[in-house]
């Protein structure tokens, strides 16, 4: 606990990127002083106008190296851990980034008394086949034996204007004819506004969740891979043809295109695998009310959102309802 009359201080790892920056906006709105810990604070600046003026701090640090991991909670109230990476790049591995810097996260809130919550994600899974799930679960496991009262999360995927899913599909069919059902498109997701997943955690450092829990969190609707498309498709008014993909034929491509250096793999092998299981909130989660809707958080719909930040997608000319040029 502070000591002083100042707000508690919360350190953020990740704060810079598409979850974190709006966990800072949260956390900004109720008054606490943030400290936001990532790899390069100098391309962290757009984050100070989300909070008031000394609000908002900067500390350079990188999960691999642990003595940053401690310099960055030192006198931390609260530590949230918001960092992972959706392939690996050079020493930027799963094992490196989503399970040992999650367990040097752990360990450094522990030694400075400090409580955490933790952002995972529905499918982590110590045994899965899954390079990405498997580190994932390891990394609850650790989290909870060296903080047993840490707060998991486990978003589904989450949708906002920077998001990595629509923003890809969109991009990809303004210059591309057919886009990838990827396993036939039956894939099960539950999309979440990234402001609610970003609610949640700010519940957390409030101390309004459960400790030493892991909670699920999706949005209203259940919606398939091939859904997720035809909804992005008519977010920007564009036609294009969905083709099935075999997970053998994307798998191969997927381990192609990770070979390309220096370049943002489309797909890789790992995701392949991801994309055979549902990716959902499970029914003991929703029965014990570790959800959104179970920490009074009512989930948003995804698709009066989505035409908010898809927009620069649709054809040029074309005009919005509000009589804008899109």
């Amino acid at each position: 606990m502070t000591l002083s009359n100042l707000p508690p201080l919360v350190t953020i790892f990740g704060g810079s990127g598409f979850v974190g920056r709006h966990v800072v906006r949260a956390l900004a709105k109720r008054g606490y002083r943030i400290r936001v810990a990532v790899r390069r604070p100098d391309l962290a600046g757009h984050l100070q106008p989300l909070g008031n003026v000394g609000q908002i701090s900067f500390v350079q640090a990188n999960l691999r190296y642990r003595k940053s991991v401690d310099r960055a909670v030192e006198g931390s109230d609260h530590v949230i851990n918001c960092v992972g990476v959706l392939f690996e790049s050079g020493r930027n591995t799963f094992d490196a980034v989503q399970d040992f810097g999650a367990r040097a996260v752990a360990e450094a809130a522990r030694g400075v008394g400090a409580t955490l919550t933790h952002i995972s994600a529905i499918g982590a899974d110590a045994s899965s086949a899954s390079n990405y799930a498997r580190s994932k679960g390891h990394a609850e496991a650790a989290i909870l034996e060296t903080k047993p009262d840490a707060i998991i999360l486990r978003p589904s995927i989450v949708f906002g204007p920077e998001d990595g899913f629509f923003n890809k599909f969109a991009g990809m069919a303004r210059f591309s004819p057919v886009l990838p059902l990827i396993g036939g498109g039956e894939t099960k997701f539950q999309p979440v506004y990234v402001t609610d997943v970003a609610e949640a955690v700010a519940r957390a450092v409030d101390g309004k969740l459960a400790k030493g829990k892991i909670y699920e969190l999706g949005g209203p609707d259940v919606l398939s891979f091939r859904d997720c498309l035809e909804i992005m498709l008519n977010t920007i008014d564009r036609k294009r043809t969905l083709v099935s993909l075999p997970f053998g034929v994307a798998s191969f491509i997927g381990s192609i295109a990770s070979m390309v250096p220096f370049v943002t793999p489309p797909l890789t092998a790992d995701q392949v695998v991801l994309l055979k299981s549902d990716n959902v909130v499970s029914a003991n989660a929703v029965s014990e009310g570790r959800t959104l809707s179970g920490i009074g958080i009512e989930p948003t719909m995804l698709e009066p959102i989505l035409p908010t930040y898809l927009v620069r997608y649709r054809p040029q000319g074309q005009y919005t309802r509000s009589g804008r040029a899109a």
